[in-house]
């Protein structure tokens, strides 16, 4: 019987450039396979393949999505057996703790031909700069959404009701809670739901939150204390000792779109654009922060105004996902001359590596 399988972002591209959480989810483990080697060299197969082989045989896996092309992965990792494989190559560059006691590098590069790829060394420089200026460019328009964003949010940041929303987060935690302790320390995992891709944003919210029985879906406005309620359920699970999944919103990292505690089944969440969910199972509950936290009549009040602020913030993004597109058209063209210089039969030999190294963990 085949394990369960988690996706996940480790990594994304932000109104702050390109952020990593990957030191988050790659810590604790015993072994951790770094993959060196340009883009078509095989890195995301290889990941998949491994991870394919490993959940039918049984084994929980988590996926880490690459939020630069939707058909590829970056990392895998099998927590039973403390085994990791990520893609090392940039922007998510891994920083080893212990080389070679713990991390250890994969050179993919060994597998091609230098003498077809140096034939090729103008184009090769010329393409990976302009794949360099479109990402550069997408997070510059994607910081301009933000600041557009913060001006969307002080319309109802200047008419909510703090003490409420106070009252609430208090209410919440006491009867999630019930009070209760753990004699140990959290274990805090930072991933992202979901990530701004060059085909628009896509989340995993139904996969994350499978199985869990109780589900809150947070509605509410830009500014009507969705992710500062998450914050402070962080906070007390820090302080109780719960372990916890902290899922960073993809467009601005320092905000929280989720947080699940599967030590008591619950997840709780932004379910507003461009991750919007409805309740469809028993235990789904929708917190209105608009209705409980913002003072009634705003958006009547500000209508005009915030029908401009958000068609701004609108076409922004979507010029930035347009960037995010080209920086992705000129990968694959990168991807093309790689793969035309590659011998996967080495690739092959190297997963095959990686999985007896794998097994002799499980053995051990």
């Amino acid at each position: 019987m085949a394990g369960n399988i988690l996706n996940y972002y480790a990594g994304g591209n932000t109104a702050r450039g390109f952020y990593s959480l990957y030191e988050s989810n790659l810590e604790g483990l015993d072994r951790v396979f770094i993959l060196k080697g340009g883009p078509g060299t095989g890195k995301s197969t290889m990941i998949k393949k491994l991870g394919q082989r490993w959940n039918e045989a049984g084994f929980d896996i988590e996926y880490l999505h690459c939020s630069s092309d939707t058909g590829s992965v970056d990392g895998l990792i099998i927590r039973s057996i403390g085994v990791g494989i990520v893609d090392g190559t940039a922007p998510h560059v891994i920083e080893p703790t212990a080389p070679g006691a713990i991390e250890e590098y994969i050179n993919l590069g060994e597998a091609w031909d230098s003498k077809k790829l140096a034939h090729r060394k103008i184009e090769i420089l010329e393409l990976a700069h302009q794949k360099k200026q479109a990402f550069e460019t997408a997070y510059a328009t994607f910081n301009k959404a933000l600041k557009i964003h913060d001006e969307w949010e002080r319309y109802f940041i200047h008419n909510m009701s703090f003490e409420r929303a106070n009252k609430l987060a208090d209410e919440l935690i006491e009867k999630l809670f019930d009070g209760n302790t753990l004699t140990k320390q959290a274990d805090v995992k930072h991933r992202f739901l979901g990530a701004a891709t060059p085909v628009g944003a896509v989340d995993f919210v139904p996969n994350i939150t499978e199985g869990l029985k109780k589900r809150y879906f947070i509605k509410g406005r830009p500014g009507s204390g969705k992710s500062t309620l998450l914050k402070k359920l962080v906070k007390h699970c820090e302080k109780t000792g719960y372990d916890v999944e902290v899922y960073h919103c993809g467009f601005d990292p320092h905000s929280l779109d989720m947080v699940v505690v599967r030590e008591l089944g619950f997840a709780i969440f932004d379910s507003t654009a461009p991750h919007e969910y409805f309740p469809s199972r028993d235990g789904d509950e929708i917190l209105d922060m608009y209705d409980l936290t913002i003072r009634e009549g705003t958006d009547e009040r500000y209508e005009k105004e915030i029908e401009k602020v958000s068609k701004q913030y609108s076409e922004k993004m979507k010029e930035a996902i347009s960037h995010l597109a080209e920086a992705k058209e000129w990968h694959l063209k990168l991807e093309a001359i790689y793969v035309n210089a590659m011998d996967y039969k080495v690739i092959d030999e190297k997963t095959e590596w990686i999985h007896e190294q794998m097994e002799k963990l499980v053995k051990h």
